[in-house]
């Protein structure tokens, strides 16, 4: 498997190799790509060339709006495969939350991969399911929710995929990031959080974006 830095891209005039891998590449396996923090995968209305499957950090896709204000769309973790798009062209842009490695897979070859790998057309569909059920919970999350039940919500959420045990875990994004999904401001955010901690329900650890669910019922009461 090759893998190319961004500093290596740029070798390549058609396309830095920080948004995909250049027009020659052959990737029976994939092309694995390495990310720095804040570098960009790929950018709205970018032709959808490639998909992708996140090896390890996060990816956050995104929409600017008109004024400025970016809605975070989803986070991609490891293992999870995104950028498969319906259309010709990306809707929204990607970037690294951290340092990050993902797979790029060429769209065009998506039907031989899934003949030649039935496990592999197992992911694809599980990815794309847990897509449109994570796209649904997020629509209904901005629509109705407070900000205590978005923050019970995602917290929920980021123990079932970051934890082994569910109870402890460490965020990759920053408040800012959660904001951003969450349709709040990073005060509410921060404040949100505050509160839990004085009411038991979790704890913030000394170390960095560490989070530990002291009363995961009482955060699904609030889910609910």
């Amino acid at each position: 498997m090759q893998v190319q830095t961004a500093a290596q891209a740029s070798k390549f005039p058609a396309a830095a190799f920080g948004r995909r891998p250049p027009a020659t590449a052959r990737m029976p396996a994939g092309m694995q790509i390495v990310l720095a923090k804040g570098e960009e995968l790929f950018a709205e209305g970018d032709e959808a060339e490639f998909f992708y499957q996140v090896v390890s950090g996060a990816i956050r896709s995104y929409k600017l709006l008109s004024d400025g204000r970016r809605q975070i769309d989803a986070f991609h973790l490891r293992g999870d495969i995104f950028g498969l798009e319906a259309g010709s062209n990306h809707r929204f842009s990607a970037e690294a939350v951290g340092a990050a490695t993902v797979i790029a897979y060429r769209r065009s070859r998506l039907s031989a991969l899934i003949e030649d790998d039935t496990a592999f057309r197992d992911r694809i569909m599980t990815a794309t399911l847990r897509s449109l059920e994570r796209a649904q919970d997020h629509m209904l999350l901005l629509g109705r929710k407070t900000a205590q039940e978005k923050m019970a919500t995602f917290l929920l959420d980021m123990a079932e995929r970051l934890s082994k045990d569910d109870e402890h875990f460490e965020l990759p994004m920053q408040r800012s990031d959660i904001a951003d999904h969450l349709g709040l401001t990073i005060e509410t955010v921060s404040r949100t959080l505050t509160q839990f901690a004085r009411s038991g329900l979790i704890r913030l650890l000394p170390a960095g974006r560490s989070i530990g669910l002291c009363n995961k019922m009482a955060l699904r009461g609030l889910n609910a």
